[in-house]
């Protein structure tokens, strides 16, 4: 599933083709994705202009001059594909509807945003603007970890006394938005932390020197376009390319990157997803 740099690149890509353009009509071509569409969308999309896109934790926002947001969540295999319209050095010209455009935004400029998504583990709802931490997939979401809100003293007291594996609590949304199995594997490798280590075991000093690690990870992701590993594309098609610096996630077996080091990277399963790790370093 898609992490924070993934979405993020995704935001970027279409926030030029989007903000501040018209939807000149909004084609529905089913009633649910993961779950019911909301009433009349494509009529509530139909003429409203898109003020501007935000990301929230896994989540992309789009603002409407209706007083309203499109929220837009990618899942397993979702894409936002534009046609239409020059994102940067690549144009696409509109192709023939395919069997998994379940979505299609036509914007008064000519381009189209498609939201393509073959396994329908998708989302996309309609919620008030001014009230977005009241709808289900936002409340409870912990900050933004490249926010203000986010930094090493919050960390370490979200941290204390508790006995979770540090891998699982980082991975709690309601302690911090948006990261997942990926970065946090690369997270732990940077700052020599075991994932299996409980997380109110870890000292003040080293939780929140994990704080500029993980804005770190994210900030290298998102420069390289997120990491392509099954379905995931960037919005003019192509793939991202971090998954070409991991240090520990999916190098089962291999020689551990970090200078000095003689281990080689094992896995672990933690609550059904493998952990990614050096012995030799990470304690």
């Amino acid at each position: 599933m898609p992490e924070l740099p993934e979405v993020e690149t995704v935001r970027r890509g279409l926030a030029p083709v989007m903000e501040g353009v018209r939807i000149a009509r909004a084609d529905v071509n089913r009633p649910d994705l993961r779950w019911p569409f909301p009433p009349d969308m494509a009529a509530r999309l139909t003429g409203a202009c898109v003020l501007q896109l935000r990301r929230r934790s896994k989540y992309i926002l789009a603002d409407l001059d209706t007083g309203e947001s499109l929220l837009i969540h990618l899942g397993m295999s979702g894409r936002m594909l534009i046609s239409g319209a020059k994102v940067g050095a690549f144009f696409h010209d509109h192709q023939p509807p395919q069997k998994h455009d379940h979505v299609a935004l036509h914007m008064e400029s000519g381009a189209r945003i498609t939201f393509n998504d073959p396994r329908r583990f998708g989302a996309m709802d309609l919620l008030p603007s001014n009230a977005e931490n009241q709808h289900k997939l936002l409340a409870g979401l912990g900050p933004e970890p490249l926010g203000n809100a986010f930094d090493g003293p919050y960390l370490a007291a979200r941290l204390k006394g508790r006995r979770t594996p540090i891998k699982s609590a980082l991975l709690d949304q309601s302690i911090v938005a948006g990261l997942g199995n990926i970065y946090v594997c690369e997270v732990l490798h940077r700052a020599g932390i075991h994932p299996a280590r409980h997380a109110g075991r870890i000292a003040v000093r080293r939780a929140e020197a994990l704080v500029p690690l993980i804005r770190e990870v994210l900030s290298e992701a998102i420069a390289a376009g997120g990491s392509s590993l099954r379905d995931y594309r960037q919005a003019d098609g192509e793939l991202g390319y971090f998954q070409h610096a991991f240090a520990v996630y999916g190098r089962e077996g291999a020689a551990c990157t970090r200078p000095g080091c003689n281990g080689h990277v094992a896995r672990i399963v933690q609550s059904g997803r493998s952990s990614f790790y050096c012995p030799g370093c990470q304690r």
